[in-house]
């Protein structure tokens, strides 16, 4: 991609988190970045550029208008969207990015999206050598980085077994809320999305990675009550666990949400049981949805008191690994850290050969994993 003459475009700006994804590239990007911001209103756009400098281009691109997203694509190394919810205004541009050879990362959480790309795109993608690396930011950057850093700790040739479990403290964002509610709506579709990609993609030879579930029990290790998590997380996992073969010849992974009580465990299935029901309403969906407005979010004095922590427990021919990842605002401002930071891996760094829908441990392993402890994301071992 030598002749391309932009190394990054954001796509998305003027939305919260893709607001603060700007500002953390302005602030934290290495000198000489070639980088533009793109979208369909240029007064907005404008307004974010005289905020971030004038070294920032600007792009008017609507995300539902193939020939100028094609136009953007091919001019850019990498392209990051923060324009969702996925499913409605996501797939013009992935498309875009494949057909040009052009790296793209997102934020998206949502699974129907992931396997509709990966239906849609995939190949053009491998033809291309486009790296199109879903779920960068919250979803599922910790996870999938947190299972490789915890895989690498144990033996390569023996059945691994591994379970993550997620506290947090802090608010998850609009566009977070409205995909998770549309993809609860949308289960029988999501379903049979799935089961078309589990036919189509090649399955690992001599080995075997997937995720499973569980009832809601008590950790003997690290002693919270646990409660399975229906995010895409546990997939994204299984998927470099199918792609990289130090996840050994049989790796299965378990993702779990963690509580200090029963009690709280028990409100939390409540709670996500009875958004799932109401997601079928629609009437009850959209003041969901309008109760969690997209665009916007909290202040910076919130965000600097949220948190998040993600423990693995990994076992392998008698070995045991507890690690953890752990860093502050998991939906806002560690998202666009996450984000930015995958986007510039794969703009700079000694990358594995790969190409097409790929994760973002089988894209960048080690070189995001060391660029994410360099930004402040804490990844060690507790025991092991």
């Amino acid at each position: 991609m030598s002749d391309r003459d932009l190394d990054l475009v954001l796509f998305g700006a003027t939305g919260f988190t893709g607001g603060l994804t700007a500002d953390y590239l302005a602030a934290h990007a290495p000198d000489g970045l070639r980088w533009a911001i793109a979208g369909r209103n240029a007064d907005k756009l404008e307004s974010v550029r005289r905020r971030l400098g004038d070294d920032v281009e600007v792009l008017v691109a609507d995300a539902s208008d193939p020939a100028a997203l094609a136009d953007v694509a091919r001019r850019a190394r990498v392209v990051i969207s923060t324009v969702g919810p996925y499913l409605a205004h996501g797939g013009p541009l992935v498309a875009a990015c494949a057909e040009a050879g052009t790296d793209y990362v997102d934020l998206t959480g949502e699974p129907e999206f992931v396997d509709r790309m990966f239906l849609e795109h995939h190949q053009t993608a491998v033809r291309t050598g486009a790296r199109l690396v879903h779920a960068c930011g919250f979803d599922s950057i910790p996870h999938d980085l947190g299972a490789f850093f915890t895989v690498k700790q144990l033996p390569s040739d023996q059945p691994i077994t591994l379970r993550g479990v997620v506290r947090s403290g802090g608010t998850f964002s609009g566009g977070t809320f409205h995909s998770a509610l549309n993809q609860f709506a949308r289960a029988k579709e999501m379903r049979k999305t799935y089961t078309a990609r589990r036919r189509a993609e090649v399955r690992p030879e001599g080995r075997s990675s997937r995720s499973v579930g569980g009832k809601p029990h008590r950790d003997s290790v690290l002693g919270y009550w646990l409660l399975p998590l229906p995010t895409i997380d546990p997939i994204i996992v299984a998927r470099s666990g199918a792609a990289l073969a130090s996840y050994g010849p049989e790796f299965r992974y378990s993702h779990w949400a963690g509580t200090k009580t029963l009690r709280y465990a028990a409100g939390g299935a409540v709670g996500v049981g009875a958004i799932s029901l109401a997601s079928q309403v629609k009437p009850l969906r959209e003041l969901l949805l309008s109760k969690v407005p997209q665009g916007s979010g909290p202040d910076q004095a919130k965000r600097d008191k949220s948190w998040f922590t993600v423990d693995f427990v990994g076992e392998a021919g008698g070995t045991t690994v507890h690690a953890k990842v752990s860093g502050g605002d998991p939906g806002y401002t560690e998202t666009a850290k996450m984000l930015s930071e995958a986007a510039l891996c794969l703009a700079f760094d000694d990358n594995p050969e790969t190409a097409g829908q790929v994760t973002p441990a089988q894209a960048m392993g080690d070189a995001l994993l060391a660029r994410l402890q360099a930004a402040g994301i804490r990844f060690e071992t507790i025991a092991g």
